[in-house]
């Protein structure tokens, strides 16, 4: 469980109890969602290679830092499209790629639909983006297409996490960090994470139909 990272910040630990309140509206959501991303990125890019670069301050030349290597982002559609505003802002030169996923709600596992990843990974260092890692199916599967396209060093970065879900996709791609803000007590009977937060789609785009569990 090395790779697992959950991260002891007070401020993310504050800004998830916030998400996962069910009184917080959708536009806060969405806001909570971009400033524990950024959060979590900060964590997660500590190790980024930096190369040295020349340069002018107003006052002299001098030299220096850069990121040494492109970094790919893989937002999980739907619920990973929250990340990716607050993620391309922390890294603007990034490439964003998309993959959707969708969970069956019969059989709990997760059903690709969508994939715009170009032939062949042109990416140093890949993020694959989900608000949630609870059965841990559509990251396991979602991963599994980012190597099959060529990336060798990945990170998941998600918010909240059950065991479950960490150890299957620890087991699955023990080469693969995890980082998540908070990690919850488990899945209930339909596989939802509890105490968790609901579902961050339809939290995020406000999708909660009217008396709906």
């Amino acid at each position: 469980m090395g790779q697992v990272h959950v991260s002891a910040h007070p401020l993310v630990q504050h800004k998830v109890t916030l998400l996962a309140d069910e009184r917080t509206d959708s536009k806060t959501f969405r806001e909570l969602v971009r400033e524990l991303t950024q959060l979590l990125l900060y964590e997660a890019t500590a190790d980024l290679p930096l190369q040295t670069t020349d340069y002018h301050t107003p006052m002299e030349a001098t030299t220096g830092y850069r990121i040494g290597a492109s970094i790919g982002l893989v937002p999980i559609i739907r619920a990973g499209l929250g990340m990716v505003e607050a993620a391309v802002d922390a890294l603007p030169r990034a490439e964003v790629w998309h993959l959707g996923m969708y969970r069956d709600e019969a059989t709990h596992r997760p059903v690709s639909y969508y994939n715009r990843l170009p032939e062949t990974c042109p990416d140093d260092i890949v993020l694959v983006l989900d608000p949630m890692l609870a059965t841990g199916g559509s990251a396991v599967d979602a991963i599994s297409v980012v190597k099959q396209w060529g990336a060798t060093t990945i990170k998941f970065i998600g918010i909240i996490g059950a065991p479950e879900g960490i150890d299957l996709l620890s087991t699955a791609h023990p080469d693969v960090a995890i980082h998540l803000a908070r990690q919850d007590r488990q899945l209930n009977a339909d596989r939802f994470i509890i105490p968790g937060l609901g579902d961050a789609g339809d939290r995020l785009f406000g999708t909660i139909v009217a008396g709906a569990e």
